[in-house]
């Protein structure tokens, strides 16, 4: 018997209190993302990455939903936690000033 797997939207969050808002369609529990590293280690120091922990949280799942409704769902909830404000988090889309789509 086939089983569909969970598809998630999750926010990471980082020990400077900065999020990262991203899609898993395979509900993997080893899958942080694909935030760019190059931003995140701006923010840390050689010595704070030595010992480091993020934090994963699911906020929304669905087994059924579309590519469609998963790409509007992580959308809406970059917008809604500011997560693509360089100041808030690390997400680079949507550019700031754009609204959640109808």
């Amino acid at each position: 018997m086939k089983t569909n797997r969970m598809k998630v939207i999750y926010k990471i969050t980082y020990p400077n209190g900065k999020i990262y808002i991203g899609q898993d369609i395979t509900d993997s529990i080893n899958y942080f993302g694909s935030a760019d590293g190059r931003l995140i280690e701006k923010d840390f120091t050689r010595e704070e990455r030595k010992d480091f922990t993020i934090r994963k949280e699911i906020l929304w799942e669905s087994e059924s939903a579309t590519q469609q409704e998963i790409n509007q769902q992580e959308i809406e909830f970059i917008v809604k936690l500011n997560s693509n404000d360089s100041r808030i988090g690390y997400n680079k889309r949507p550019k700031i000033g754009i609204q959640k789509l109808s």
